[in-house]
């Protein structure tokens, strides 16, 4: 065991997507940064494999992406960008189909593998002398030291200062849990079954959903060496029926999956190794304490269906670095409970409602009562009539916000 202790500005807990990119967004503005990941964080894409978690990445994330400099390393590894959205019931005759050239844009987002993401997060990190990617650093201690500073206690006996500490070690989050940050849940019931399929037809770059009594069932276009035949899918289903997806055979799951999705991209040739994972909703309390911060799963966890939740972690990151970055113009103290509670105000609000849309869509879809059948169907269809429904709806799937943060705004002509 050592004790060395490491002197930093901001300490980000947790090296996933959105850790991994507030890092890169800090590291830019020149702060000296400490990134901890509790395991042996390390590229790991693959051309040749395709990893089963994705991540529907919104034009306004896309923007963002790009002003890190973090977009080309993803343009370079693979991308499967998607201009349409089809969303129907499966118990009704509800339908929605819209595009992105409905608004003017060229897609309505890219669904890129986890991976992807990852590896072009360290190589943008390797270009950062000011940002330290600490592996092997697991918290088992959070403390107060003089001037409004953080320490870190380590497992292995270090200890991490810093004016601001970032919890963004997910939904379980230790930074969380230490801070006395409290968080609600609520179990939905349903696991997620996330596997990658061959199929008979193209997808056309239409992501596809299907919404039925024992959950939604999405279809996320990839683009494998320019083929149009492959996607990765989200099978949200009941716990008890997603016990059995699981214990299917290949084949089986394969013919399941055909019939549940009415058969849109034709016959299942072919489905990687499945995973899942149980669906909980979680809300933090509280995003912040003096010189303490949650952003992304730590602070929210939201249902994949309208798969928004590593968008709204990177919405945090992008108000949290503008905000700090506000904050170092001045010469004010990063870790100050006022500073941070503008990144509070500006992000629980949106997170708040989109979790209660997540949860009605659900809930709503998921209900056997003819009156809610017949409702949700009338909505659906006549949504899809209304013009202003339509941009509205289009603009919230590209990641549209009034509050936009000025890193994710496309530039102006």
């Amino acid at each position: 065991m050592t004790f060395d202790t490491a002197q930093f500005d901001m300490a980000i807990v947790g090296a996933g997507l959105v850790g991994a990119t507030l890092a890169v967004a800090l590291g830019r503005q020149g702060h000296r940064v400490a990134l901890l990941d509790g395991g042996d964080l390390q590229p790991g894409w693959q051309a040749a494999e395709i990893d089963a978690r994705v991540s529907a990445i919104t034009p306004a994330s896309q923007q963002f992406l790009t002003t890190l400099g973090v977009w080309p390393g993803i343009v370079q590894r693979r991308i499967g960008p998607y201009d349409r959205m089809a969303v129907w019931d499966g118990e009704g005759t509800g339908q929605i189909d819209f595009s992105a050239r409905e608004v003017g844009g060229e897609v309505l987002g890219h669904i890129i593998e986890n991976s992807v993401i990852r590896d072009a997060l360290l190589e943008a990190l390797d270009g950062w002398g000011n940002v330290t990617l600490m592996r092997h650093a697991r918290v088992t201690a959070l403390s107060d030291v003089e001037h409004q500073r953080r320490c870190l206690t380590l497992e292995d006996g270090r200890t991490v200062t810093a004016d601001l500490v970032v919890g963004a070690d997910g939904a379980r989050s230790r930074i969380r849990t230490l801070a006395g940050l409290g968080y609600r849940e609520y179990a939905t019931g349903q696991r997620a079954v996330v596997a990658t399929v061959w199929h008979e037809h193209d997808h056309e770059a239409t992501a596809r959903q299907r919404f039925m009594g024992t959950g939604p069932l999405a279809f996320l276009p990839l683009n494998i060496d320019g083929h149009q035949k492959t996607s990765s899918i989200v099978w949200s289903a009941d716990t008890e029926f997603a016990d059995e997806l699981m214990d299917m055979t290949d084949d089986a799951f394969m013919r399941a999956l055909e019939l549940d999705f009415e058969h849109r991209l034709g016959r299942i040739e072919r489905v990687s190794r499945r995973h899942d994972f149980a669906l909980v909703q979680r809300h933090a309390k509280r995003y912040i304490d003096d010189s303490v911060a949650l952003v992304g799963d730590a602070a929210h966890n939201i249902h994949p269906l309208a798969g928004q939740g590593v968008n709204l972690g990177l919405m945090d990151v992008a108000v949290l670095a503008e905000e700090l970055g506000r904050a170092a113009r001045r010469g004010a103290p990063v870790g100050d409970v006022r500073i941070l509670s503008r990144y509070a105000r500006r992000r629980r609000g949106d997170n708040t409602v989109m979790l209660m849309a997540m949860d009605a869509f659900r809930i709503g879809f998921g209900s056997a009562w003819p009156l809610v059948r017949v409702l949700r169907n009338q909505g659906l269809t006549t949504t899809g009539r209304w013009p202003w429904a339509r941009r509205l709806l289009i603009e919230q799937a590209m990641g549209q916000r009034h509050d936009l943060p000025e890193s994710m705004r496309a530039p102006t002509v």
